[in-house]
């Protein structure tokens, strides 16, 4: 255990020697709802489930996690984001085993903006009705159990925004890989002590917008006939990312044949492309895998100064979970996530959630 620890801590330090990240190219990157966690239960442990996340919602964090879903997943989170802002996020997610240690999904996300009222220059106190800005995300992908203790995925997402003059679409690839060290000898995965997870997310080309609202008219000198001309638009890169997270089982029971509370302490490094790197620390209880709760904390530079924050998240995220077994086994399970995250300004973001694993 005392190696486990070393290891995990050494790597972690070494990667805080780079916390500095990329403050110059801070603003530059588009599609920035790609960094977004829609779901109600990974979203209240942040970064820090890189290496444990299982099942649909891992096709966030660590794709490599689908691999371990069961025969059916479907889950449906709704996301308060920023209260006040009324912005609202859904997110729906279907996962099917496909035999052969293999498993696909499918994820939606939405994000609804509410109406916005329509201004120019000629009427700037509107009363040109409005507007309602959208953004989408469908994504795609695949994950495998290559061993017993190892499990890797691929996912391709298709992103969208779009106002009723001009849009945008793009696709971004995920890829990720996690890494199972247990003491038990048997295929379940209850007992497992320490993971790992190395992903990297929003790979992709560049994309520009385009559509009328890019366009000017003007009258052509040459025959005095009014023509549309095409402003050149800067294309914008993805929010690219890569997490490497460490976690570590902890079972609190006084015997081996019970395994009904258990301590999860994991971290989490960051290295962003566009923005300042983070380092997330959290801690998740278990009882009986029937009821959880955690909590997570993302550090980055200047996090605690208002005026030197990059970014409306104040770091603080928390939640839980209820598991509901639907069946003797507990193989069929119905569950209900909530967590919260926090921020200055506005009212911090809230999520809820539900899930269903089938087997």
């Amino acid at each position: 255990m005392l190696k486990r620890v070393y290891t995990v801590a050494a790597a972690l330090l070494i990667s805080g020697a780079a916390l500095a990240g990329n403050p110059d190219r801070i603003g530059q990157a588009g599609a920035t709802q790609l960094l977004i966690n829609p779901w109600a239960q990974t979203s209240g442990f942040g970064w820090a489930a890189t290496s444990n996340v299982r099942g649909i919602e891992s096709t966030f964090f660590n794709v490599g996690g689908l691999a371990h879903s069961k025969k059916t997943e479907l889950a449906f989170s709704n996301t308060n984001w920023l209260v006040g802002t009324d912005v609202q996020i859904n997110a729906f997610g279907f996962a099917q085993s496909l035999g052969g240690e293999g498993v696909l999904s499918m994820t939606v996300m939405t994000m609804d903006m509410g109406d916005i009222e329509v201004t120019t220059v000629e009427q700037p106190g509107g009363g040109l009705g409005t507007i309602s800005p959208r953004n989408t995300n469908i994504a795609i992908a695949y994950a495998k159990k290559f061993t017993r203790t190892i499990s890797g995925g691929v996912l391709v997402r298709v992103h969208s925004e779009a106002i009723p003059n001009a849009s945008v679409q793009g696709i971004a690839l995920d890829a990720g890989i996690q890494y199972t060290e247990t003491s038990d000898k048997s295929d379940k995965l209850k007992k497992d002590d320490i993971k790992f997870g190395i992903s990297m997310k929003n790979v992709g080309p560049d994309a520009a917008y385009s559509g009328d609202g890019v366009t000017y008219k003007a009258t052509n000198p040459a025959n005095d006939v009014q023509q549309s001309f095409l402003f050149r638009t800067a294309g914008f890169g993805l929010p690219t990312l890569i997490n490497i997270g460490a976690s570590y089982d902890l079972r609190l029971d006084n015997t081996k044949e019970t395994y009904w509370h258990r301590l999860t302490p994991a971290m989490n490094f960051t290295s962003n492309a566009y923005t300042r790197n983070q380092l997330t620390a959290g801690l998740e209880y278990g009882y009986k895998e029937l009821f959880m709760l955690r909590a997570a904390y993302a550090y980055e530079q200047g996090i605690f100064n208002a005026d030197d924050r990059t970014t409306a998240m104040t770091g603080l995220v928390a939640g839980f979970s209820v598991e509901l077994p639907m069946s003797k086994l507990n193989d069929n399970v119905f569950a209900v996530d909530y967590s919260y995250r926090d921020s200055n300004p506005f009212g911090g973001s809230h999520s809820i959630g539900i899930r269903v694993l089938v087997d």
